[in-house]
């Protein structure tokens, strides 16, 4: 492996210790549906957004809550002994992709059928800390 290979790698790296990521799997919603709850707390401090999505009338806001206590507690277990509150956590990036779909037949007028086509989806939340983005941009200009 060439030096700045390594170099670049150990930098991603380093920059991925502070990130934590939870993922959910195949849960059976439209991924349309699901964007809608996503994009409230897109961007989020971490302390609203879990607010928004207890308070929300949403069906999906529920398993949403879920996972972003879920990468709150990954957030912890890499940073152990940093507070929440001290690090300023906010949701930096939250992706909603399709994932399989349930193929059904529903029988229609005149012999006919009608396809219905249950979707599913695949969540992925990353959460980040702010004061080390600031501090990192700062150490930058500093240099």
């Amino acid at each position: 492996m060439g030096s700045r290979k390594r170099q670049s790698a150990e930098a991603r790296k380093e920059a991925r210790k502070n990130v934590a990521v939870a993922q959910l799997r195949n849960y059976p919603t439209s991924p349309r549906k699901m964007r809608l709850v996503a994009d409230l707390v897109r961007g989020m401090d971490v302390e609203k957004a879990l607010y928004i999505l207890k308070h929300s009338p949403k069906h999906a806001s529920n398993p949403l809550e879920k996972l972003l206590r879920s990468a709150i507690s990954n957030w912890e277990q890499k940073n152990e002994g940093e507070r929440i509150e001290d690090a300023g956590l906010y949701v930096s990036n939250i992706q909603v992709d399709s994932a399989r779909m349930l193929k059904r037949i529903q029988p229609a007028p005149q012999g006919r059928a009608h396809r219905i086509r249950k979707r599913s989806n695949h969540v992925t939340i990353v959460v980040d800390a702010r004061n080390n983005d600031a501090a990192a941009e700062s150490n930058e200009v500093n240099e």
